[in-house]
């Protein structure tokens, strides 16, 4: 793998963001994903993502190992297991213009409910929160959207939001989640080529960066109010959707 300068300095910028987004701001790895896709060929940026991805999973579930709501979880991983295997096969024949369009589109859409979810709820009398359809359809998407751009960081934190989370429950079952399914992920990723060697080098690499990022993250989520979390991860999740499909 033939890396430039600016390659080799964008992706250690991302795997710093990586650390941050694991431990701070989740929905900031969105906007990774997008970046390294931007550097990078879209399916190949996912190969050298994943690995830089479970280094910040595992600095930020030996800290917040004691703050995961599983039953959270449990619930979704059937789901999110169904979305990786259809992700799978997407991934090997779409092109990467429409894939970045899709991604895009679908975090955007998901966005767009949340913030009408009161309205709709009350309009249809039903809550998205305890619907099992609701629930099981973001965990495909999820499953979907990790296997082919490292995107479900968005779709995750819709079906976190939703269950009205304070911010360190939040990023630590996010934690737990992310770091279950990239190592689930690993031998798809690695069998269509995408994790080699090559890349596995690099990441290696970056791994001091990612921990820098982690380190920052822990630092400042503390000082975030838990009125703008919320805000906050909506607003990166809309801004990395909309550079997904304005900027493919």
């Amino acid at each position: 793998m033939d890396i430039t300068f600016w390659q080799l300095v964008f992706t250690a910028v991302c795997a710093v963001l990586v650390g941050f987004s694991k431990t701070g701001i989740p929905t900031l790895g969105i906007f990774v994903a997008a970046v390294m896709a931007t550097i990078f060929p879209a399916r190949e940026s996912v190969g050298l993502l994943t690995p830089m991805l479970i280094t910040g999973d595992i600095i930020a579930i030996l800290y917040y190992r004691k703050a995961v709501v599983w039953k959270h979880l449990i619930v979704l991983l059937p789901w999110v297991l169904a979305g990786i295997v259809a992700g799978f096969f997407v991934l090997d024949i779409i092109s990467n213009e429409s894939l970045s369009i899709l991604i895009g589109a679908l975090v955007l859409v998901l966005i767009l409910l949340h913030v009408g979810k009161e309205r709709v709820e009350q309009s249809l009398k039903f809550s998205f929160a305890k619907s099992r359809t609701f629930n099981g359809t973001l965990g495909v998407l999820a499953g979907f959207t990790t296997m082919v751009g490292n995107a479900a960081g968005s779709i995750m934190s819709i079906y976190l939001l939703s269950k009205n989370m304070n911010k360190t429950l939040f990023v630590g079952t996010n934690a737990f989640f992310f770091f279950t399914v990239n190592v689930i992920k690993v031998p798809f990723t690695a069998s269509l080529g995408l994790i080699t060697p090559q890349s596995l080098t690099l990441n290696a690499w970056m791994i001091p960066a990612v921990g820098a990022g982690a380190f920052i993250g822990l630092k400042v989520l503390p000082k975030i109010p838990q009125k703008h979390f919320q805000t906050i991860i909506l607003v990166m999740a809309a801004l990395g959707g909309l550079k997904l499909i304005l900027f493919p």
